[in-house]
């Protein structure tokens, strides 16, 4: 497969590389963004800090609708950059919706310190030597046996989800984000590794498809239970970092995904600066939520 690519025409691969990179960005817009719209939805229910029970009430909130949608535009631009660029460029680049999530919160009232701008600028100066650095290809197809692995992840991370909101405690949040992460990855490898049989309707019979619908999912609910626990930039953080690190390091290992000749100190430190400009931004962002006005006031 990645030797018929790298037999075709340099103007189609440029063309295909250019479509990753569009592709990416517009899924790193769209995931921040929904972030913002889901978090809105949940407080405007009134269910922030209540029980996983009481999600029944955002059947009322169609802002939390719009947000799951964006979310899904999110998530099909992101599958279109996967099937042309390596998993560790395109979930850096969603890792960046933090500061999608952070500017818009910005404009809706919370003040982030300077430092919190600078920590966006590296997150930014990473994701430019990441983008350097891809050598851009389809994926190796993983066996039968290991994509129904990865639709069978639906199962830990739904206990880990149930065994953390039990507990209720200061930890619940992050412990929530770090299943909705693992399960992000999951899709995103899935999406990277899926094989489109020439008949549309053999897809049903490819494991990775229902691998990202069941794992979207799972990571779309507890991702929700996460908002309701804490704030929607220290959240996206800790799911984005666990995503980003989990299936970066599985596609450079497993999966083929390459850097360009010469380029592997740029992208180790592009990787480095854009997960710890994202950390940096969602803590800072976090801060301001604390001490000034955030999303959660626009009923």
């Amino acid at each position: 497969m990645r030797d018929r690519y790298l037999l075709a025409p340099s103007g189609c691969h440029t063309d295909r590389m250019a479509f990753g990179y569009v592709f990416a960005v517009l899924a790193a817009l769209a995931s921040g963004s929904g972030s913002i719209l889901e978090s809105i939805g949940i407080r405007r229910a009134g269910v922030y800090g209540g029980t996983s029970f009481d999600l029944g009430a955002l059947r009322r909130q169609p802002v939390y609708f719009l947000g799951l949608g964006v979310d899904v535009l999110g998530f099909l631009c992101a599958a279109a950059a996967l099937h042309r660029l390596p998993l560790f460029l395109v979930q850096s680049l969603l890792a960046f919706s933090v500061g999608v999530t952070a500017t818009i919160a910005a404009f809706m009232g919370t003040r982030m310190a300077a430092f919190g701008w600078a920590a966006l600028g590296i997150g930014a100066t990473g994701l430019i030597l990441l983008g350097v650095s891809a050598d851009p290809a389809p994926a190796r197809v993983l066996p039968p046996g290991w994509r129904w692995i990865l639709l069978g992840m639906v199962l830990p991370v739904a206990a880990i989800a149930y065994w953390a909101k039990r507990r209720d405690r200061a930890w619940t949040a992050p412990v929530l984000a770090l299943g909705a992460g693992l399960s992000f990855s999951v899709v995103g490898i899935s999406a990277r590794t899926l094989h489109l049989p020439d008949a549309a309707w053999r897809l049903v019979l490819e494991p990775s498809a229902p691998s990202i619908v069941l794992n979207g999912l799972t990571a779309a609910v507890v991702f929700a239970m996460a908002l309701q626990q804490g704030g929607p930039t220290a959240v996206t953080a800790v799911m984005f970092t666990t995503n980003t690190t989990l299936s970066s390091l599985i596609g450079l290992a497993y999966l083929d995904d390459r850097v360009r000749d010469g380029f592997t100190g740029p992208a180790v430190a592009g990787f480095a600066l854009a997960v710890a400009g994202a950390i940096g931004t969602a803590h800072y962002a976090s801060l301001a939520g604390r001490s000034g006005s955030s999303p959660r006031s626009a009923r």
